[in-house]
């Protein structure tokens, strides 16, 4: 019974990593880029997929900046540096490079 249970506990994770990797490699290189950029730097506080909440609650999701901000106009504040989207939120400033593969990758959640 516990060979079964542990069967089908792998299954699940390898579709469900399965279905990552596909979306992933769906993307185009720059938003590759953007994705690997949110893993490492907002992942621990926003929910930066197309589901999901985030770790931090008052961290909006990703695929919903759209409805709150022109995705584009982000760049200018990006370039400038965050100082605060939420409080407790870290100071970031990009260069022009990572500023256009994030903004690439947000775009994708508008989808």
């Amino acid at each position: 019974m516990k060979r079964v249970i542990f069967l089908i506990g792998a299954a699940a994770i390898v579709t469900a990593w399965s279905a990552v990797v596909t979306s992933a490699l769906a993307l185009e290189p720059r938003e590759q880029r953007g994705l690997v950029f949110a893993r490492a730097n907002c992942a621990m506080c926003h929910a930066i997929g197309a589901s999901g909440a985030s770790p931090l609650p008052m961290a909006p999701p990703f695929r919903r900046l759209h409805e709150r901000y022109p995705v584009d106009s982000l760049g200018e504040a990006l370039a400038e540096g965050i100082v605060t989207g939420h409080p407790s939120m870290p100071q970031f400033q990009l260069d022009r490079a990572q500023i256009g593969d994030l903004l690439a990758y947000l775009h994708t959640l508008e989808r």
